[in-house]
């Protein structure tokens, strides 16, 4: 069976998502048998490279709030990620274009390190200090530090047209399937999952999607899955907080 992972490295919930499902996955009877593909999606495609910038200021301005409460919502953000076992930098982070990181990840699938490689993207850019954006030579240590070969990495990144294809490819299938937010997941084609559903949910859809052969149906439309869009991410609520 295959599972596809539509997800952007600056969306909160997909560097969640990947965790909760990972659980999932991980107590599946049929784990050694699922073939788990990551797939391309920017939130914002528009953004070009050395345009980046603080990400409190951002949300702040996205959400019409208090920057005192753009750095609540991040703080509840840490919240969710400590509860899956991930650091999270509430403080500090910055934003920027996900493209170049987008096209190394379609190289790296072709090395079999992908999953490692989207990994340390997420943990560097969730919960480390030093930026991921607009620094080649940072993510061409990331590359190495996944089993990549450096200079091959850095001519990836040096070739803007390598990889873009398969970028963009992915992106016009998100839409196709009626991804408008991420972290999306499509297993067999069958059955889609969206948000950064509850452990449980990734497991009710594995189930159901073992040997199914029914169209594409969505188990769970990110009603109670929080998730990122082109308008921006779901503000966790602190505890007590009206939903």
């Amino acid at each position: 069976m295959r599972v596809e992972i539509w997800s952007d490295i600056a969306c909160p919930w997909c560097y969640v998502g990947k965790a909760r499902f990972e659980k999932a996955l991980a107590a599946f009877p049929h784990r050694d048998d699922v073939e788990v593909v990551h797939r391309s999606f920017e939130l914002d495609p528009s953004r070009a490279k050395g345009d980046s910038g603080l990400v409190i200021p951002m949300l702040a301005k996205k959400y019409g709030m208090s920057e005192e409460q753009a750095q609540e919502a991040e703080r509840n953000l840490g919240v969710n990620a400590s509860s899956e076992g991930l650091d999270y930098l509430t403080e500090g982070r910055d934003h920027g274009s996900t493209f170049d990181m987008h096209r190394l990840l379609h190289f790296a699938k072709e090395q079999g390190r992908q999953d490692a490689l989207l990994g340390l993207l997420y943990r560097a850019n969730f919960a480390e200090e030093r930026s991921v954006f607009d620094d080649d030579e940072r993510l061409v240590e990331l590359a190495v530090a996944a089993g990549l070969d450096a200079d091959e990495a850095r001519a990836v990144l040096a070739d803007p047209s390598r990889y873009a294809d398969d970028v963009r490819t992915d992106e016009r299938e998100a839409a196709e399937l009626g991804a408008n937010g991420v972290p999306f997941f499509v297993l067999d084609r069958k059955y889609g999952v969206s948000g950064a559903q509850p452990a449980d949910v990734f497991t009710q859809a594995l189930e159901q999607a073992w040997g199914s052969r029914s169209p594409l149906t969505t188990l769970a439309d990110g009603g109670d899955g929080d998730a990122c869009g082109p308008d921006g991410c779901a503000v966790p609520q602190a505890a007590g907080d009206d939903a």
